[in-house]
């Protein structure tokens, strides 16, 4: 066979299932990702703060009069930076107090903010700790809180104080209020300087001006007192906001909700309370909802239900909410699984990628499943967290392997261009929370592993093509390998087992890259499919050179190119192979 002048055109994707030998598309990388189906390196990334006190188990970024806030919750608190809008130069951390907040190495956080139309008139933070790190099922009840957004201190939502006039009983006290308070409802805890605990709201009249209170308890003496009523707002799900309603949810598929605007009232003839499904209620997303706006998507631990906004008149009573199930045979990996990209919602189940957009479906995915969920530390299931990257068109879902217990991972679905690969195990995998871009352009993401000062790092991705810790700039690795591209299998890109019985002698490479730095070039293969690789020396070259010539001869042969060098950087174009026919052997290494 004469000499070959061959494109490297080979599909878009990381082959991690079935076998190298049997791959359509490329079959190995690390940290490089797909545009236009060709490979290039992935972004750089930095440290832009060196102090968090814990790891991150839930982030929230929003900005403001040009300022951007990034909070994030761990095991013991919850803490917030500050940076401009466009680089992430800034302070911090603020500490942010809490009323309500118990410390837990399971505290696994969920975080909305919203606007409190009839109470401050201010933006607010929505928090919620859930003890839920060790199990997605976990029953354990815990207060959400809120407070003004930014820098705010938090206090227990659905509690709030009154003065009035206290009259001692037995067994049960009156509390009377000068003017009108409507927040007070049957049912309510009230805690105060001379109640016994467990006290409650037996029942509560407005009349001539003044709000009459019997509560259930003896007071220890009568007079002026000021009481603190409670709603109970305790839940072990997570909390969402349905602009201008916030949600609640938990247990047995509790999913309740404020009056609207107002975070305090929970009595209101908008407010409501439903158990909508069997298991407990893990996420809730807001959801495009036309007529029926506000409307969202929930997730419980196997279904899907969409509650909505539709009021109707139902005899004397006005019924404010619609919940639809809209599959009863779902599953949830993790709570932080779950993400909305472009009005489209993706979500990890137990053993599968799964999507919604108008109706449940399952994602397509012959590339890296089986490689996914065989490797992925089951018992730390909680620590899957997912993140997107619009600039690229990727959706992260970053995942413990093997025996690890934080993430260690990522699975890439390129939504754009419906492919999927992975982060190859790169240190920039090793993240475990973070947000996306939104008015700050680029994603930040919560390191897993503590400094010198036994700190956790706030990593800014996408800047740049260098590690940036501290004063200290080191390289990225980053490199992908084709599938088979030998005589055998039809030659580059072809995936045809009907080619000649020879092995491929590639006698030079043509290099196509818009490349910043040195990179070099592998050549590997086998004789036969269980055979093992045959690794060459690596070919270097820069960005003028222009051919690489060699003699390199395999029956199933592979390319490696990569690039390691500080500000090393590139994307592939339209590679040309001269190739010819090499020997014909039946038996034996290359």
């Amino acid at each position: 066979m004469s000499a070959n002048v061959i494109s490297l055109n080979i599909k878009a994707g990381i082959q991690r299932d079935g076998t190298m030998f049997d791959a359509p598309v490329y079959v190995d990388g690390k940290w490089v990702r797909f545009q236009r189906g060709r490979p290039r390196k992935m972004g750089g990334y930095k440290g832009i703060f060196q102090n968090a006190s814990g790891i991150s188990r839930g982030m929230i970024m929003s900005s403001d009069d040009g300022l951007n806030y990034v909070y994030s919750g761990y095991s013991a608190g919850l803490e917030m930076w500050q940076t401009d809008d466009d680089d992430g130069v800034g302070t911090g951390p603020t500490t942010i107090s809490m009323t309500g907040f118990t410390s837990n190495a399971n505290n696994l956080w969920q975080f909305d903010i919203g606007f409190d139309s009839t109470g401050s008139g201010n933006n607010k933070l929505v928090a919620h700790a859930g003890q839920n790190l060790r199990f997605i099922d976990s029953t354990v009840n815990t207060p959400v809180m809120y407070g003004d957004f930014p820098n705010g201190a938090l206090t227990e939502v659905g509690k709030f104080s009154a003065t009035g006039s206290m009259t001692s009983g037995s067994p049960n006290s009156t509390f009377v209020i000068t003017g009108t308070n409507a927040l007070i409802f049957e049912g309510q805890l009230v805690s105060g300087a001379g109640l016994p605990f467990g006290s409650y709201v037996i029942s509560s009249t407005i009349s001539s001006g003044t709000t009459t209170v019997v509560i259930g308890g003896t007071a220890v003496s009568s007079g002026t007192q000021t009481l603190v009523f409670d709603n109970q707002i305790n839940v072990s799900g997570g909390v969402v906001m349905l602009h201008p309603y916030l949600f609640v949810y938990g247990n047995n598929g509790l999913i309740q909700n404020s009056s609207a605007g107002d975070f305090q009232n929970w009595v209101g003839a908008d407010a409501n309370a439903n158990n909508v499904a069997a298991t407990k209620i893990v996420k809730g997303l807001p959801l495009r909802g036309g007529t029926t706006s506000p409307s969202g998507l929930f997730w419980s631990l196997d279904s899907v239900i969409r509650v909505s906004y539709a009021p109707q008149t139902v005899g004397a009573a006005t019924i404010y909410w619609r919940y639809d199930i809209i599959s009863s045979q779902s599953s949830m990996l993790s709570s932080s699984s779950v993400i909305e990209y472009d009005g489209m919602y993706f979500w990890c189940g137990v053993d599968r990628f799964l999507m919604y957009n108008g109706v449940v479906a399952e994602i397509k995915n012959n590339t890296n499943i089986n490689y996914f969920f065989d490797n992925i530390n089951y018992s730390q299931r909680q620590k899957v967290w997912v993140s997107k990257i619009p600039r690229w068109g990727e959706i992260w879902w970053f995942y413990p392997k093997g025996d690890a217990t934080e993430c260690t991972d990522a699975i890439v679905f390129n939504v754009r261009d419906q492919v999927w690969y992975d982060a190859g195990q790169a240190l920039g995998a090793r993240r475990s929370a973070g947000v996306f871009s939104e008015v700050f352009r680029r994603p930040i993401w919560a390191g897993t592993e503590a400094n010198d000062s036994s700190k956790y790092v706030l990593w800014q991705h996408e800047t740049g093509t260098n590690v940036i810790n501290l004063t200290q700039q080191s390289a990225v690795e980053s490199y992908f390998e084709t599938n088979s591209i030998g005589w055998v299998n039809g030659g580059p890109g072809q995936q045809s087992p009907m080619g000649p019985n020879k092995w491929m002698r590639l006698e030079r490479v043509e290099p196509n890259f818009v490349q910043s730095g040195e990179m070099y070039l592998i050549v590997t293969g086998k004789g036969y499919a269980e055979d093992v690789d045959d690794p060459s020396d690596p070919y270097y070259f820069d960005p003028d050179t222009l051919k690489i010539d060699m003699r390199q001869q395999r029956r199933e042969m592979r390319l490696r190119f990569g690039s390691n060098v500080v500000n090393g950087n590139y994307e592939t174009g339209l590679i040309l192979l001269s190739a010819e026919g090499g020997d014909e052997r039946s038996t034996g290494n290359p």
